[in-house]
């Protein structure tokens, strides 16, 4: 192992443990992945603690998904996979079922191309346009179909009734996706009952520049 393969599983195991102590994972929720340097992935094993990961134990896999070394990776690599197929801007992603993006999740009636209406800019020059991925048991293959068509124009999802995706050309990148969405999803539910300002198409359109 290069000391730079070294360094970069070191840090997903600092950026799982910052997420699990931040509160954005809860007990063996939640998912986690990266491209490594010597072109291989790693990914959080099944089953375990985004707050506990352990160097020795965490699962290395080839772009066929084959286990290389390390503990068998969660049921939902394959949806991860996907993605770094269809985009090779993406080098990392994380999924979690944070609070708020879950409950979105769980409202009916929300927009399949773009769950979250601009209020702020923030989540506009991260992510841009938020799809949402309709409901499926989670592992299905039907999550990774629709994920490999929509990983072409977007680095962040919402599956339905179930929670967020957030990807980035680093893992600290995936990370301020992650949390930018969660805390734009916390001021949307703050802000109900009242009347919000939405961006206009005019300042959506300046931003996406």
């Amino acid at each position: 192992m290069s000391d730079q393969v070294l360094e970069q599983k070191l840090e997903f195991i600092r950026i799982g443990k910052l997420l699990f102590d931040r509160g954005l994972a809860t007990g063996a929720a939640g998912n986690m992945s990266m491209i490594l340097a010597d072109n291989t992935v790693v990914a959080t094993p099944t089953g375990s603690s985004l707050g506990s990961l352990e160097l020795d134990k965490l699962s290395i896999l080839d772009f066929k998904g084959n286990l290389l070394s390390g503990s068998k990776p969660t049921k939902e690599f394959k949806f991860h996979l996907a993605l770094y197929q269809n985009n090779d801007k993406l080098k990392a992603t994380i999924h979690l079922h944070s609070t708020y993006a879950t409950a979105l999740s769980c409202l009916q009636d929300l927009d399949q191309n773009n769950c979250i209406k601009p209020f702020t800019p923030y989540l506009v020059m991260r992510m841009g346009q938020i799809p949402l991925v309709p409901y499926f048991k989670p592992g299905s293959d039907h999550i990774t179909e629709h994920l490999s068509r929509l990983a072409k124009d977007h680095n962040a999802f919402l599956l339905a009734n179930h929670g967020p995706i957030a990807c980035g050309k680093s893992i600290n990148d995936a990370l301020n996706n992650i949390e930018e969405f969660e805390a734009t999803c916390k001021l949307y539910f703050i802000l109900q009952g009242n009347k919000i300002r939405y961006l206009t198409d005019e300042e959506i359109k300046e931003l996406r520049s």
